[in-house]
């Protein structure tokens, strides 16, 4: 999600902010608690913020506190505590969830505290591999320029048709968004996340334009200095309501889905709170507001109404849903180093 999108849909490896660490205060002493819950940026915050006004609503003396992030800093913090984590809950994407897993700083949920569970698509939720839960997603589709692209795209394989040789904007592969840009390459051409090399080389037949980040590749649309790119819909909709001449396509066989989990941190003070915290991101209150302008975060339950402002950008139906593609992390985080200086020599970067 940058607020180059997002990072929209949770941290990144990259995004995880420095954030004043949660202090013993005069109030825990007096009986009172805190609950410090890492989030996004600016408006992205504001789910999480009426989240946090329920829950302080129901407990009396409660004070949940979100802490922006955008750096490796809080990991590192969490990481070098001792005793109680400084911090309760935080949301990682795909990778980062699977280094937290890994490294232990993320904890496995409490599935019997969690009552909206039942409700989740079973294929987002078999993603988390048993730590926190699917909060969000966020949608790779083709964002392009109505006033350069007069038919619009309607699969991948549309991105090398012959008029736009050239004209193709691409994410480095420091970025989820440029993973997801190499990896469905290779799976529109025979290849898989095992398989990149047909990737590598239908987008070196593009002729693409690079990009450093989602934000510059925005950026680059926006000024039309390419006429469509891979891109988020979080991204495409802040442009587009900017009044710009874009537009978002989610492409056949489907756009690309991202997950966001929420994740309570390893030793936390207040595990009860922190399933709490969870279950009330899994509510269908909370997914459709998080659904709907500017945010666009895809809801992760079922039964959730999509509202029509958001519908352009997000699945709106159980088959849009379903129709959706994902990518299989576990094969692309070991070798994202390599992949990235790969990137970086093949477009002279």
């Amino acid at each position: 999600m940058s607020i180059t999108r997002r990072r929209l849909f949770g941290l990144t490896a990259a995004t995880v902010a420095a954030g004043s660490l949660a202090k013993p205060s005069i109030l825990r002493a007096q009986g009172a608690r805190e609950l410090v819950i890492i989030s996004y940026p600016g408006r992205l915050s504001e789910p999480h913020r009426w989240l946090a006004d329920q829950m302080e609503a129901r407990h009396a003396g409660l004070r949940i506190r979100l802490t922006p992030s955008d750096s490796q800093d809080i990991v590192a913090q969490i990481k070098a505590a001792q005793g109680y984590s400084p911090f309760d809950a935080m949301p990682n994407d795909e990778p980062p969830h699977l280094i937290g897993q890994r490294e232990g700083y993320i904890a496995r949920r409490n599935e019997g505290r969690l009552k909206n569970l039942a409700n989740v698509y079973p294929g987002l939720l078999e993603k988390s591999g048993g730590f926190g839960v699917p909060a969000t997603y966020s949608l790779v589709g083709i964002a392009y320029n109505t006033q350069l692209v007069k038919e619009p795209p309607q699969s991948w394989a549309d991105l090398w048709r012959p008029e736009f040789k050239g004209k193709v904007g691409i994410a480095r592969t420091s970025s989820n968004l440029g993973l997801a840009t190499l990896a469905i390459a290779a799976k529109t051409f025979g290849g898989s996340e095992d398989n990149l090399d047909p990737g590598w080389e239908r987008l070196r037949m593009l002729e693409a334009r690079a990009a450093r980040s989602p934000a510059v590749l925005g950026q680059m649309l926006e000024r039309e200095e390419i006429a469509l790119a891979p891109l988020w819909n979080n991204n495409t909709a802040a442009a587009a309501e900017k009044g710009l001449p874009i537009r978002f396509a989610m492409p056949k066989p489907g756009a690309i889905a991202i997950i966001s989990f929420m994740s309570a941190i390893a030793n936390t003070r207040h595990p009860e709170l922190v399933d709490e915290w969870l279950d009330g991101i899994l509510s269908p209150a909370y997914q459709a507001r998080a659904a709907g302008a500017p945010y666009y975060f895809g809801p992760t339950v079922r039964g959730v109404s999509v509202p029509e402002a958001a519908r352009p950008y997000t699945p709106s139906t159980p088959e849009e849903v379903m129709a959706l593609q994902t990518i299989d992390w576990t094969k692309i985080v070991p070798v994202r180093g390599q992949l990235v200086e790969r990137f970086d020599r093949t477009f002279a970067m």
